[in-house]
Parts: C-alpha cells; structure tokens; sequence
C-alpha cells in the first residue's frame, strides 16, 4: 500500500509541473505582467511577473499536491473513506494545474478563452462526482463532511452523507447548466457552493439535536 500511495504522490506532482514545459516553449512570448487573476466575467484584476506565473504557480501547486497526499495518507481511517473521493481528492490539484497554467499564459499571449464558463462547468462536474460517492464514504478524518456530530456518530454521518449526496448532485447539475449564462455563472457558482455547505451543516445538526 505504501508504494502505491508514494507512486501516486511522484506521479500526480510530475503532473503538476508538466505545464513548464510549455512555460518554457512560450516563455519569450509572454509579456513582463501576466494576469493571474479574474473577475466574474473573465476579465483580469490581478497581475505577477512572467517568472511567477509561467514558472512560480507550478511549482506552488505541486507543493500544495504534496500537501494533499500527506495529509490523506496520514489518516488512521483512511480505509474508511470512498477509493473514488480519495482519488478525486489526489488529482483535483494535478488537473487544476494542467487546466488553469496553459490557459493562464495563452489567455497573456491574446487568446480569448472563456474562464467565465470553463470554471463553473468544471467545478459542478466536480461536485456531482463527489456526491454520486459521498454516501459511499464511512467515518474518517479527511475525506467528507466532517463535523463534530458526524464525527461522534457514525449514524448522523451515514445519514447526513446520504442526503448530501442528493444535494451536491443537484448542486453540481445547477452549475453545469449555469456556465452557458456566463453574466449569472459567478454569482450562481458561489451561491451553490454556500448551499452545499450550509444545507448539509444544518441537518447534521438536527440529526444531533434529535439524538442521532
């Protein structure tokens, strides 16, 4: 198990730095400023150094990667939890990077490309994965809805996880369907995602409250 798991961490961090190859092919072409940051509707607010964001944000996504894999491999239940959720939850980092780096630097060298829709699309892709498999997750540390009542019982956890699984489906369906409106995605994506989080809190805590 162990040599798998070190072979998932090497291989989902070369995944990570792949994209400098690219940084290098384009390096000269990219202006001394490249936008790293975007508004609601695509448009950038934010700028570093061409260094930093041809070469620099790789590097900080890989070590986020490396993070990711200590902190799941480090936990005493980790057999617990869904193989697909740790596996999504191991290579969300590597296919960000791979996603965002190109696009960041194509977006600097004039190519027009709709982050607006690409990031919606992409997020509720995501979270309907996570709740087509979240129900299929037991007690542990990481991976999950972990608070304080579904942690102390195993049937709030089992309830609330099935329930959740419902929600982020639709959730993720709702974005999906929210990118091809790229004015309403932003606002549509954040509201969504506060839902995800408040409506499986609430009725965790009603579970609780009743005795569950």
């Amino acid at each position: 198990m162990r040599k798998k798991n070190d072979f998932s961490i090497w291989i989902t961090t070369l995944v990570c730095l792949l994209p400098m190859i690219l940084s290098i092919v384009l390096y000269d072409k990219l202006p001394e400023q490249v936008a790293v940051h975007f508004d609601s509707m695509g448009k950038p607010n934010g700028y570093a150094p061409r260094f930093v964001a041809a070469f620099g944000i790789p590097l900080l996504m890989a070590a986020i990667n490396l993070f990711t894999h200590v902190v799941l491999n480090s936990d005493p239940k980790k057999g617990n939890a869904s193989i697909v959720m740790r596996r999504i939850a191991k290579w969300i980092i590597p296919i960000l990077t791979v996603l965002l780096v190109p696009a960041t630097l194509f977006m600097a060298m004039g190519m027009d490309i709709p982050l607006q829709m690409m990031v919606p699309c992409f997020v509720g892709v995501l979270i309907i994965a996570c709740g087509n498999y979240m129900p299929k997750s037991k007690q542990n540390y990481t991976v999950g809805i972990k608070l304080p009542w579904t942690l102390n019982s195993e049937t709030n956890w089992n309830k609330t996880h099935r329930m959740a699984g419902y929600v982020w489906i639709a959730g993720g369906i709702l974005l999906v369907l929210s990118s091809f409106f790229e004015v309403y995605a932003f606002p549509i994506t954040i509201g969504v995602i506060l839902l995800l989080a408040v409506i499986p809190f609430l009725y965790s805590y009603f579970l609780y409250k009743k005795g569950i």
